[in-house]
């Protein structure tokens, strides 16, 4: 056989097993039908040729072997005919009951003498109880077996040697047994391959959930340290101009401007966050997107804060600029919360030292201020922590690190630490 034959068998078999599907999608829904077929079809190749031509044909075979066996009227071959085949009806629904019957009326045709050639029915219901009976079942179900089977050695011996019968006989009945249970096992794998994949169709939805519920919360933290950040250097400007316009205009509108441009880059980061949600449509659907921001940006962060009315003096140390893009974006979120809880505690007028230190693989972070003019409550001292404190703690876990925060004289201290050293688990 070529490769160009073996190539032309894939429609084929591809019809085949649809065609198979077909069928197991019918036996499920009507299993009355191929059992009626299998009895339909053990009667016309076994049961009617008896009926038409008799037990030996006509005058075939030797004269000692047609002599050794009871010539049965048609009445008594009909019933014996109907007890062995009949009990295949149920012989998927009931293995058991259905072996017992067959099993019965064989035994009782063998001790009248009589031979049919509807005796295949024992090995169609051995077969059906190792497919479709319980496994404990076939212990005893072989040595009813063998013991009917031993009944029809002794019988023909007088044509067949004893052992030649039992060797063809018992031969036949471990074919039908090994049929059995092999289909049995193969199905019991594919039953196990289809369980399986539906476990991980399951285990794969439910990642994908997960992977949802991270996005969105990774989403969330962005907007937060976004709006938070933004919204409190537009409210210190926006305090700040108010209370400059009747005694410096100029310094009212200048306010003003810086109102302006902090709105528009809040707006931009915006965009750029919630632009990778949208699916794109075409080259105008596509999001416009920016680099994340790094330690590069914190100089215009503070630039910022300070216009904003407070003071930060900022300093790095180490080799900070050999940080990767995900760790120089967890410490410049940190910075950009931490500063905000600043400006929104201490106000303007305040003091805030900025500390970034790379020590071998470690890094930490240090934002402290001067505290604020007048008392004011700061994250942590309400039973609830703020939820800007938190995301800097989740933050900083994703790099086995941890945050604190509390009081330092007047002022307050915010602590980051971060683990650069490669995990363990990692790959």
């Amino acid at each position: 056989m070529t490769t160009d034959d073996l190539g032309g068998m894939g429609p084929l078999v591809a019809r085949l097993g649809r065609a198979g599907q077909r069928l197991r999608h019918a036996d499920r829904d009507r299993p009355w039908v191929l059992d009626t077929a299998v009895v339909v079809l053990v009667f016309l190749m076994f049961c009617l040729p008896d009926l038409l031509h008799g037990v030996h044909g006509d005058g075939d075979g030797p004269r000692r072997f047609r002599l050794a066996f009871t010539q049965l009227p048609t009445p008594g071959m009909l019933a014996l005919q109907a007890g062995l085949v009949l009990p295949l009806l149920w012989r998927r629904r009931a293995p058991a009951a259905a072996f017992g019957a067959v099993t019965a009326v064989f035994v009782v045709q063998w001790s009248l003498g009589a031979v049919l050639r509807a005796d295949v029915a024992l090995f169609v219901a051995l077969y059906s109880l190792a497919l479709h009976g319980r496994l404990r079942q076939l212990s005893w179900a072989c040595a009813v077996v063998a013991g009917a089977l031993g009944l029809v050695a002794a019988r023909v011996s007088a044509a067949v040697p004893v052992w030649d019968a039992l060797f063809f006989l018992l031969s036949t009945a471990t074919a039908a047994l090994a049929l059995g249970l092999m289909i049995r096992i193969r199905r019991a794998q594919l039953a196990g391959l289809r369980e399986r994949a539906a476990r991980l169709e399951i285990e794969r939805d439910q990642r994908g959930r997960l992977a949802v519920a991270a996005e969105r919360a990774r989403v969330a933290r962005e907007m937060h340290d976004i709006v938070g950040h933004n919204l409190s250097v537009i409210i210190t400007l926006a305090d700040a101009g108010a209370y400059a316009t009747a005694a410096a205009p100029e310094r009212g509108k200048e306010a003003l401007h810086l109102i302006g441009d902090t709105g528009r880059q809040a707006l931009g980061e915006l965009r750029r966050v919630l632009g990778v949600l949208r699916e794109a449509d075409g080259p105008r659907g596509e999001p416009e997107l920016s680099p994340q921001p790094g330690l590069t940006d914190i100089d215009a962060l503070c630039e910022g804060v300070r216009a904003a009315g407070l003071e930060v003096v900022y300093r790095t140390a180490g080799d900070v600029d050999a940080l990767d893009s995900g760790v120089q974006l967890t410490v410049y979120r940190i910075v950009q919360e931490a500063l905000t809880n600043t400006l929104k505690h201490a106000g303007a007028g305040a003091r805030a030292n900025l500390a970034i230190v790379v020590e071998d693989a470690r890094l930490t972070i240090t934002v402290q201020d001067s505290g604020p003019t007048a008392p004011a409550e700061r994250p942590g001292t309400a039973d609830e922590e703020g939820h800007g404190l938190v995301g800097m703690r989740e933050r900083a876990a994703l790099y086995g690190g941890h945050v604190s925060a509390g009081p330092a004289g007047a002022g307050w201290t915010v602590r980051a630490a971060l683990d650069l050293a490669p995990q363990g688990g990692a790959r």
